[in-house]
């Protein structure tokens, strides 16, 4: 039943209502929406070039999705994600990902080892260029291969999603020298892990790694970083 609903929703995203609600998220989650925005249907639909319609669909989805705030004939105004969001999303993924590396130890195949293992030479290359763009990007596959690599679809959508409900987060801190260094450390130590198949260390190892990313938030104020970009 949750496979066909995870089959569902990727099905949806191409359909028009997918699309609109994909866009709208989107904006919300990179800050071109700013917390406590009206989002008035029909700049929306003009915007997108749709009827009001799939906007309005898209709002109720995203409603549910905590992102949004609908009030009876007010309008669908921006809830986003909060400070305390981040927190959460940030400790209950500590915990899912130690489950992941404990389960990819088990299942990994050798092509995804070896993925893993080349992601961590470029993350390492473009550390030195400073390359913060690239180096967002394959943080985000490193974790993608970990997800699909456990071989439980029901947690690898979990997990990307929460990863995505905090990109702008994740890349503020990894234009960070140090940290983007630290996490690149992290991730060659759980790729070795896995590769001895010593599921403990791996589950240690990656639940050690989201908690020491969410220690380093503590040294920013995160309500600005949230408003980066945001109106």
């Amino acid at each position: 039943m949750l496979d066909s609903e995870i089959q569902k929703e990727v099905t949806d995203k191409y359909s028009l209502r997918g699309r609109v609600f994909h866009h709208i998220r989107e904006d919300i989650l990179n800050g071109r929406y700013g917390q406590n925005e009206e989002l008035r249907e029909i700049t929306v639909a003009e915007e997108l070039g749709v009827s009001r319609t799939p906007v309005r669909e898209a709002l109720r989805q995203l409603e549910l999705e905590g992102l949004v705030n609908i009030i009876p004939n007010k309008g669908a105004y921006v809830t986003g994600i909060t400070e305390k969001d981040v927190r959460d999303i940030y400790k209950i993924r500590s915990l899912l990902e130690g489950l992941c590396a404990r389960w990819a130890t088990a299942f990994i195949s050798r092509e995804q080892l070896e993925e893993m293992e080349e992601n961590v030479y470029l993350f390492e290359f473009h550390e030195k260029k400073g390359n913060s763009e690239q180096l967002y990007e394959l943080d985000t596959r490193f974790h993608q291969i970990l997800y699909e690599a456990s071989q439980c679809k029901i947690m690898e959508h979990m997990l990307k999603d929460y990863h995505h409900y905090v990109q702008r987060v994740r890349k503020f801190t990894l234009s960070s020298r140090e940290r983007a260094h630290n996490t690149n450390l992290e991730h060659a130590d759980i790729v070795n892990a896995i590769k001895e198949k010593d599921a403990d260390l791996a589950e240690k190892l990656a639940n050690k790694h989201i908690l020491n990313a969410l220690d380093n938030l503590e040294k920013y104020e995160l309500d600005e970083i949230l408003k980066v970009n945001g109106k």
